[in-house]
């Protein structure tokens, strides 16, 4: 990889990333208020971070981001792995996600912590967990945290957003991964939480999306395959309807659902970021993503997912990019992310920094 595509593949997962936390961030504080509220409070829609009913301070993410940051992470380490001759699994994806349940449940790093990104004490604030995904893993534990069953596939029925919101990062994955591997393992990892086909398959569609626009791909022929992906899996339909239906607009946003469930979360991030595809714009799309009766820090997410990986770091709202929670976290997994995987000889320091035990 040349240096300018480096430089603009650094762009794109810096920009998915931080994109993805100010989306959560600026609608958290919105989540359970009705769209009719939001806009009597903001006729303009929600363009800067406020303090919502939780108290949380302005600019504050949830645990959509902090499952994103784990994820990441669990990638980090996933490649670290494999550098030692052991293969690439996404074991190391679902440790990562039961270092996170350790987050919540306690208040502080203990003296047992794993890796640098648990020792950070701004990640065990219990921000809305979702109990699909605290029940699943607590569940994968099977009587303790020292035997986890990693890998393992939550035995659930439910789709909701809790798997969605977490897999950007396997499309940030370098070219060498094809889409259709990245779409699949986007689906295994929603599925350690999430047991049912459209909470797998539309987590698969937006690693697939962000991957085809990390490639060079604008977001119509990203979208398109991600539709034709998402056509080989069985059970596919709940997912690629909620994507035509976002596709076809102009619609009210609240036609698409309230974000609570995959699919319509996916859709709602994703007709957002179509109403406003430009760089200028990414502010637009993500004030249009989070104003609904529903899930609005998760569809805030997956747009800025989106746009970010499209538009890269630069086009993100700079006051919003300077004051988002956890920003220099954020920054540093991406860069160790672009550079674990760009590397042709292992980094010296990564194996103290990301065990892959």
């Amino acid at each position: 990889m040349n240096r300018e595509a480096l430089e603009t593949w650094r762009g794109r997962v810096r920009g998915s990333l931080l994109g993805g936390a100010i989306g959560d961030a600026l609608g958290a504080p919105v989540e359970f208020e009705s769209g009719r509220k939001i806009l009597k409070k903001h006729p303009q829609l929600l363009r800067t971070f406020v303090t919502g009913d939780a108290g949380w301070p302005p600019g504050t993410v949830t645990d959509d981001t902090q499952m994103t940051l784990f994820t990441i992470e669990g990638l980090i380490r996933a490649g670290v792995r494999s550098d030692r001759g052991l293969g690439l699994t996404l074991a190391p994806v679902h440790h990562a996600y039961d270092r996170w349940l350790d987050t919540q449940q306690r208040s502080a790093p203990s003296g047992e912590r794993d890796g640098w990104l648990q020792a950070e004490q701004w990640l065990y604030a219990r921000r809305a967990p979702g109990n699909t995904c605290l029940g699943a893993l607590r569940g994968a534990r099977q009587g303790g945290p020292r035997i986890t069953q990693y890998g393992v596939q939550a035995v659930n029925s439910s789709k909701g957003c809790g798997g969605v919101m977490r897999v950007a990062p396997f499309g940030l994955m370098p070219a060498k991964f094809s889409t259709e591997w990245v779409f699949d393992a986007a689906a295994e990892a929603a599925g350690y939480t999430h047991g049912h086909p459209t909470g797998k398959l539309a987590s698969g569609a937006l690693a697939a999306i962000i991957h085809q626009i990390c490639g060079g791909a604008e977001l119509d022929a990203a979208l398109d395959t991600a539709a034709e992906l998402l056509t080989r899996h069985e059970g596919h339909e709940e997912t690629s309807t909620a994507l035509a239906a976002a596709r076809r607009g102009p619609v009210r946003l609240e036609e698409l659902g309230g974000g609570w469930v995959a699919e319509e979360a996916l859709a709602i991030g994703v007709y957002a970021a179509l109403v406003y595809p430009g760089p200028e714009q990414v502010l637009d799309a993500l004030a249009l993503a989070v104003t609904h009766s529903g899930d609005s820090d998760s569809t805030g997410a997956i747009c800025g997912n989106i746009l970010g990986a499209l538009h890269r770091e630069a086009a993100l709202p700079a006051e919003l990019a300077c004051a988002v929670e956890g920003r220099a976290v954020i920054l540093q997994l991406a860069d160790d992310f672009v550079e674990e995987f760009s590397r042709t000889e292992p980094h010296p320091g990564f194996a103290a920094r990301y065990p892959s035990s």
